[in-house]
């Protein structure tokens, strides 16, 4: 009985020992694997860390060039505005300077108008040597005339530079009536000057001021057939539609003022058409 209880205490212990010696090995598995987990989450943080570098320097760079196109579409924009300015100089000192010359040779025509030069040759001498010709003798009495009174030289109309400015001046006083006589005199006179168009212009508007908008409509309409490539059309398209609106005719306003708008969608009679088109 005692040996059988010794050896059931044996076993006991035996078993217990093994217990105890195989213990550790599932904790030292267990570490390891923590240990490989720890390296792995250092590692992806390491990685986490170079891609918010990475951004960090992408964003930098693109903020850079991102101010970069921003000063050099400034610099553009500067340089189209300046080449503007420089063409709508030039375009300006070209139609002073060509209107220059347009008043000269009008003046020169009303100066040999005015005084016709004598003529040359044997016609000259004969009227030199005819009683009462040139020479001044008084034909005998009796004697038959034998020439005709000359009709008095017609005076030559203004100059078109002050024509045209006493009609502006007239019409920026609101003198509507005298500015109309002073443009269809300037028109009369000068038909085929830089400032023509212009005239025929301001008859419209001076029309248009004393609310006779059907006649500044006319008056629009003629600038559009005699002078197609004026550069009053935008101005005189938009008034002309103006014009219909105050007769009730909104539609075909509408018409003149999408015509601008694609004709001449750069200009201000285009802005003020678009206004127009969205009251």
């Amino acid at each position: 009985m005692m040996a059988s209880l010794t050896n059931n205490l044996r076993i006991g212990f035996g078993i217990a020992l093994a217990c105890a010696l195989l213990a550790p090995a599932p904790l030292r598995a267990a570490n390891k694997d923590i240990d490989r987990l720890a390296v792995q989450i250092a590692a992806l943080q390491g990685q986490l860390a170079e891609i918010q570098r990475t951004g960090d320097e992408t964003r930098t760079e693109i903020k850079r060039l991102a101010e970069l196109v921003a000063e050099q579409n400034a610099l553009l924009r500067k340089a189209a505005a300046d080449g503007r300015q420089t063409n709508e100089a030039l375009a300006t000192s070209l139609k002073e300077l060509t209107e220059r010359v347009s008043e000269l040779s009008e003046a020169l025509q009303a100066v040999k108008a005015t005084f016709p030069l004598p003529p040359a040759g044997p016609a000259a001498d004969a009227s030199a040597s005819v009683p009462g010709g040139a020479a001044g003798t008084t034909p005998p009495a009796g004697a038959p005339a034998t020439g005709t009174t000359a009709p008095a030289p017609t005076a030559p109309p203004p100059a078109p530079r002050e024509l045209y400015s006493q009609a502006y001046a007239d019409y920026a006083r609101g003198n509507y009536d005298l500015a109309m006589q002073g443009f269809s005199e300037y028109l009369k006179a000068y038909p085929t000057t830089d400032f023509s168009d212009n005239a025929q212009y301001w008859i419209g508007e001076c029309l248009y001021g004393k609310k006779m908008y059907a006649e500044a409509i006319e008056a629009w309409n003629t600038l559009l057939k005699d002078f197609p490539t004026s550069d009053k059309l935008p101005d005189a398209r938009v008034k002309k539609g103006m014009s219909l609106e105050r007769l009730g005719r909104r539609s075909q306003a509408l018409v003149e003022y999408r015509y601008v708008v694609d004709r001449y969608p750069t200009s201000q009679a285009a802005r003020i058409a678009r206004e127009r088109l969205n009251p």
